[in-house]
């Protein structure tokens, strides 16, 4: 059977748009002799809806654009379309909606598959809103059967995970279905999917499938979503295995791709190259994140803080490979602490990166508010609350740009400060993306070397140069905090994975009242965190949606 990979870029609620993409991708796979045409989980509405599936005109669009995506396959020569959408539900029962694969063949709807495993962890809320089917049913397509399974279906096979999720396991039932006696050459599973990335998120996909094609001496098709939707970035990385569990088809990652796959003729890939799930691939759905999210919401233009730091010099050399040099504009806001050296590296970098840089010095007006608070600040001495006026002076000033101008303000905080609360709120936290905010400190290093790989875009100086917030003299961010080689892996350990004091303790060979310290800086700033901007995810587990913990608790660590 000739399958096409349609791996597109949906928008949320974009109905036209989305039906657009999915039948240029018909078009194309048509030419090229596909029989059927796969595209992700929901499609046809992008994914996640979230509350927008509440509203009626919402399912009605979906209807109408599902109606519209069917005619196309009326007539001979035409493939079979195989798409994820949203329809109401079946049955009574307090749920309002479905997630379902639908086929469409011969200008009709011919088939539904509805999603059975709703997933409801980390960024995932989908028992929120849909109804869990019942059971699955298998289905012929040109002759051929065809097991079809959505996302999480295909994510509960006994013999790959050490402790399941659900009791159910909706391929088994799939492949337990199976006719015996027919003369299909081959086993063939489809999974339409919204899976997001993280990093490793792609090889486990793959090792994953693999077992279950090997299990059931089967092909295993599986189709992802790709694009920034929010917090959210979808890698693509649609693939298909043969029943040997080899890789016989790869669609990019992180763009739009069609694939064609001869389930007959199909020979093995390479294996992918292990780095491409390490930095490139972070750089990757970095750039992919942040050109989404600007672009979906409305902006072309982006604002940022240059303040010569290393955190900063990323976000800057990420948001110009993702919209542009002329898109973007860096402000340098220097106070009296900031150093001669920071200035010309952030004019440096502006330079190498050929974008606008504008200098607003903040002395006077932090002089001036100086002045406005002397007679209630009077008889205390130089603190944290003179150094967070710095930054949010230095923020309302982007905020006015970004008013004035219409461009989005990007932060420039990275995950070890958004841990600790090293970070200002209303200040350097002000904006409407956190580009970095699952990227621990060692990580924006790495990153920054990569940003070099060609030529010298950030500044050797800015990496090279002692990390400081420079809002008081001297100032260091060691000063508050240990060396980010012993600070990233305890954050990693009790952000990332929940260990506790004693197994950092113990696990990393470090003072536990040390560790402890660490933790109470964690736990203090999550009033900070929930009122962040919405942050890239990265890593498995990032702050937003992902991690929800309450800020009035007693947490003990």
């Amino acid at each position: 059977m000739k399958i096409a990979l349609g791996q597109i870029n949906p928008t949320v609620g974009d109905f036209a748009g989305n039906t657009r993409k999915i039948l240029e991708g018909v078009e194309r796979a048509a030419k090229l002799g596909a029989s059927l045409v796969v595209f992700p989980e929901l499609a046809v509405c992008g994914y996640p809806p979230a509350d927008l599936l509440e509203k009626a005109d919402f399912l009605e669009r979906a209807e109408k654009a599902v109606s519209e995506i069917a005619a196309w396959t009326a007539g001979d020569g035409r493939p079979a379309i195989l798409c994820g959408t949203v329809m109401e539900a079946s049955r009574s029962g307090g749920k309002l909606v479905r997630n379902v694969a639908v086929l469409l063949d011969q200008g009709k709807l011919a088939f539904v598959q509805q999603k059975m495993l709703l997933p409801f962890y980390d960024v995932f809320d989908e028992q929120r809103y849909f109804e869990a089917a019942e059971g699955q049913s298998l289905v012929t397509v040109r002759g051929q059967t065809v097991a079809i399974t959505i996302c999480e279906d295909a994510w509960n096979d006994k013999g790959f995970w050490p402790k399941r999720r659900y009791t159910l396991d909706p391929v088994e039932e799939l492949m337990g279905r199976w006719p015996l006696g027919r003369d299909d050459t081959q086993k063939i599973m489809v999974n339409l999917s919204a899976s997001p990335y993280w990093l490793g998120k792609r090889a486990l996909r793959e090792e994953m499938l693999g077992h279950v094609a090997r299990r059931d001496a089967a092909v295993v098709v599986m189709v992802n979503q790709v694009g920034g939707n929010d917090s959210l970035i979808f890698d693509g990385s649609s693939f298909a295995l043969d029943a040997q569990g080899r890789t016989i088809a790869r669609a990019a990652s992180f763009a739009e791709d069609l694939v064609l796959l001869d389930t007959e003729e199909a020979k093995p890939l390479p294996e992918r190259d292990a780095d491409e799930e390490d930095i490139a691939a972070t750089w990757d759905a970095l750039v992919l994140g942040v050109r989404d999210y600007v672009g979906k919401c409305g902006f072309r233009k982006v604002t940022l803080g240059l303040s010569g730091g290393i955190d900063s010099a990323l976000v800057a050399a990420l948001a110009v490979e993702a919209l542009g040099a002329e898109n973007v504009m860096g402000v340098g806001m220097p106070s009296e602490y900031s150093s001669t050296g920071s200035v010309d590296d952030a004019r440096a970098l502006a330079e190498n990166l050929g974008i606008r840089f504008e200098v607003l010095a903040i002395r006077e007006i932090v002089e001036q508010f100086g002045t406005t608070l002397g007679p209630l600040f009077a008889g205390t001495s130089f603190g944290l609350a003179e150094e967070n006026m710095q930054a949010r002076i230095r923020g309302v000033l982007l905020m006015a740009l970004s008013n004035k101008f219409g461009s989005l303000v990007l932060t420039t905080g990275n995950k070890s400060e958004m841990s600790t609360g090293y970070c200002t709120l209303y200040g350097d936290m002000v904006g409407g993306l956190a580009v970095i905010g699952d990227v621990m400190k060692t990580r924006v290093y790495k990153l920054s070397r990569y940003a070099n790989r060609v030529r010298e875009v950030i500044p050797v100086n800015t990496i090279e140069k002692p990390p400081s917030a420079e809002l008081r003299p001297d100032q260091k961010d060691t000063d508050s905090l240990p060396p980010y080689e012993v600070l990233d892996p305890i954050l990693e350990s009790y952000v990332e994975n929940y260990l506790s004091a004693e197994q950092i303790a113990v696990e990393q060979g470090l003072d536990v009242e040390m560790v402890r310290h660490i933790l109470k800086m964690v736990e203090r700033a999550e009033y900070k965190r929930q009122q962040a901007a919405p942050v890239l995810k990265v890593t498995k587990k990032s702050f937003g949606n992902g991690r929800r913990f309450p800020i009035a608790a007693k947490v003990a660590v």
